[in-house]
């Protein structure tokens, strides 16, 4: 029997509505007799939520903000313009998905780099940059440097534009010097303190040789030990960072002795193994800009370039499975709803939702609008599959949820075949170390950006900063 919300005498008509949740935790689940409710047509998702904390139904110590879903999809009318918009009787039954609401990401803090900060990626315990400074930090933290590459001989000799874990131990990099270097770190070296600045060195333990461009962006997967590559010269690459399983590295693309280099330096060079790609496939006709695993199948990977190309590469035979053209240069990739499609940023400001298994009239199913300038990096949400950041050099990271949308009308969409669009629900300014904003005329493009559960949101760009936000239980399904 459906139990009815206490309301004035001169309350509008009243609808029925059944509360459901995916929610674990016991206190906010509605035993059975009282998920069905009769509520005011004219109830929004404000009054929806108090409805729920009351003594009657949940009985929160503390209210809870919940936000709520109808047919995947946010309610952001209420229950009776609803049922106008979708045709559908008032004396239907409406199924309610309640989930906490979304809280707004703070500020948390920020490291200091010399140069601007290309890459970030973070571990259980450590956060990883790439900076145009040619130099890879791991920073713990209480944000201090706890280890460093080098330049030149024994590192990379031009700005580092991609820096990735493959373990907890081993790092990828990558960069302007057309090379993907390995990296060793042991914690058990690392004795760093809070306010200490000594740093231990990071050990090279590969230089690979194959590409023929600037190398942009490294995807790694931590159980096969395997780094994909994406270049400027429209190839994605796939390394192994074993030297025993790794080819010898192309004799053409060897740096050549200089008689400029001291025969120490030239000596200490030479004893890092050199290598070459695992596979290399030319993916794009122009620059390729990203590359990602599969997360469901790490033989295949998805590659995305300026040639508006979205690739999906097999890459145990190393052939081009399928392509998927899209309307604008793509400059970011991202698995969503657990790999089921993909997020491709692009140069139209936009992020474009792509199930590459279906037809090319039919893959674009969903379009984030809300930058003002170029999308350059994408990351999905740790905890669930509706959820993305993504970095732009609008200055901005903008958090999105896949729910919240509407359907497209024509023109509204640059990708014609969009079925509906979204805009972001949270937008995540950049913060100098005390959490205000840079001053005027200071770069704040933001190159790169990572969300885990032990760091929250992670973020580097031209301020020369990586900045810290967090929210609690941000984005929880």
């Amino acid at each position: 029997m459906a139990t009815t919300a206490v309301v004035g005498d001169d309350a509008p008509a009243q609808v029925k509505v059944l509360f459901t949740t995916t929610e674990t935790d016991a206190k906010l689940q509605l035993p059975e007799v009282k998920r069905m409710l009769i509520v005011p047509a004219d109830t929004k998702r404000y009054g929806l939520s108090r409805i729920l904390n009351s003594e009657s139904m949940l009985a929160t110590d503390q209210p809870v903000p919940f936000d709520f879903l109808v047919d995947g999809a946010y309610l952001r009318t209420t229950l009776e313009d609803y049922l106008k918009e979708s045709g559908i009787s008032s004396e239907t039954t409406i199924l309610l998905q309640y989930v906490r609401s979304l809280v707004p990401p703070i500020f948390e803090a920020s490291f200091q780099h010399d140069d601007w900060v290309s890459s970030v990626d973070v571990s259980e315990k450590r956060l990883l940059s790439g900076s145009y400074d040619g130099l890879v930090r791991l920073w713990n933290t209480a944000g201090n440097v706890v280890a460093t590459s080098v330049c030149g001989a024994l590192g990379h000799t031009a700005a580092v534009k991609s820096a990735r874990f493959v373990t907890a131990t081993h790092i990828a990099s990558a960069g302007l010097d057309r090379t993907v270097r390995i990296w060793k770190y042991s914690e058990e070296e690392d004795e760093v303190m809070e306010g200490e600045t000594t740093a231990t060195v990071l050990k090279p333990l590969l230089e690979l040789y194959g590409h023929k461009g600037s190398i942009d962006s490294l995807a790694t997967d931590a159980t096969s030990k395997r780094v994909l590559s994406a270049s400027v010269d429209g190839a994605v690459g796939l390394w192994s960072i074993s030297k025993s399983s790794a080819p010898a590295a192309p004799e053409s693309l060897l740096p050549g002795a200089s008689a400029t280099v001291p025969n120490k330096k030239r000596k200490l060079a030479s004893e890092i193994p050199r290598r070459g790609a695992l596979a290399l496939v030319q993916a794009h006709k122009s620059a390729a800009t990203a590359a990602v695993f599969d997360p469901r199948d790490r033989t295949v990977a998805y590659s995305a370039g300026q040639d508006h190309n979205l690739c999906t590469l097999d890459l145990t035979t190393g052939q081009i499975v399928s392509t998927v053209a899209t309307s604008h240069s793509l400059l970011s990739l991202a698995a969503a709803r657990g790999g089921s499609v993909l997020a491709a940023g692009n140069a139209a400001r936009n992020i474009v939702l792509v199930d590459p298994r279906a037809s090319v009239a039919t893959t674009a199913v969903m379009t984030l609008r809300g930058h003002v300038n170029k999308v350059a990096a994408l990351a999905a949400a740790p905890d669930n599959d509706y959820s993305l950041v993504s970095a732009s050099h609008d200055g901005t990271c903008r958090i999105w949820d896949l729910r919240s949308s509407r359907k497209a009308v024509d023109g509204d969409s640059p990708e014609g075949s969009m079925t509906s669009i979204s805009e972001a629900v949270y937008v995540i300014d950049r913060n100098g170390r005390e959490g205000k904003r840079p001053l005027a005329g200071e770069g704040v493009k933001v190159f790169d950006v990572n969300w885990s559960t032990p760091w929250g949101i992670v973020s580097g760009g031209e301020d020369k900063r990586v900045q810290m936000n967090r929210g609690q239980s941000l984005m929880q399904s």
